[in-house]
């Protein structure tokens, strides 16, 4: 992966276009969420890449928390902020955060084992729509607008018991969610793996709106719409 492909220094800061960031998505993380599409009329930078760019940029910390402020758009001219030894936040031009990180332990700056750790967790992330969400849905009788389907990535957070690592691999261990009305919060619970040992644990979360009652042929309609498009582009 040659992450550089996919935003734009801008001085000492950063960017991204619509297309850099739809190509990661597609491409990297075989995610077609409906807002990372390039012509998308609410489009947002996938959250993984900025994780990827963080990573790239101040290593691996054994013990990280990404917490999405807010949704990225394209052309937005961004700026890491270092506000003490473990906590860094990115912000937009108006000194708003977009993602605060904290870190703690050891740090590698190993560029392979960055780059598989980050391959291992942007394809685990970009699959978790039909792999996850989808199962649970169906599981706890829910589901989101499918003509409006908003899932919104709230937080990572990863617990490594070392860094002395290879070729990581990430195993979804539980899912819960909560819901409240039209609103629902699922956690993503999952092991690190490395030699068959694991080796450390993590989390993801993310909000689920317009919760509504599950409805089997709306379902198959928004999956069928997301393969479709899926297929479309990977032609």
């Amino acid at each position: 992966m040659v992450l550089t492909d996919y935003f734009t220094e801008d001085g000492d800061g950063l960017r991204f276009t619509r297309q850099q960031a739809s190509r990661f998505a597609k491409e990297i993380a075989d995610d077609f969420n409906p807002l990372h599409h390039q012509d998308a009329k609410l489009f947002c930078v996938p959250g993984d890449l900025l994780f990827a760019v963080t990573l790239a940029r101040y290593g691996l910390s054994q013990q990280m928390c990404f917490t999405f402020s807010g949704m990225v758009s394209d052309g937005i001219n961004l700026h890491y902020q270092e506000l003490n030894e473990s906590e860094l936040v990115l912000v937009d031009e108006q000194k708003k955060n977009c993602l605060e990180i904290e870190r703690h332990g050891h740090i590698s700056h190993d560029a392979g084992l960055i780059n598989d750790f980050t391959h291992r967790y942007v394809e685990f992330s970009g699959k978790n729509f039909l792999n996850v969400l989808v199962p649970l849905m169906s599981r706890e009788g829910v589901m989101i607008n499918p003509d409006r389907p908003l899932v919104i990535y709230q937080q990572m957070s990863i617990d490594l018991q070392c860094l002395d690592i290879e070729k990581p691999s990430l195993e979804l261990t539980d899912t819960v969610i909560e819901v409240d009305g039209k609103k629902g919060d699922v956690r993503m619970l999952f092991c690190l793996k490395s030699a068959n040992e694991i080796v450390g644990e993590g989390e993801k979360r993310m909000a689920l709106r317009g919760l509504r009652n599950f409805e089997q042929t709306g379902m198959n309609r928004m999956v069928e719409s997301y393969v479709g498009y899926r297929r479309a582009h990977t032609a």
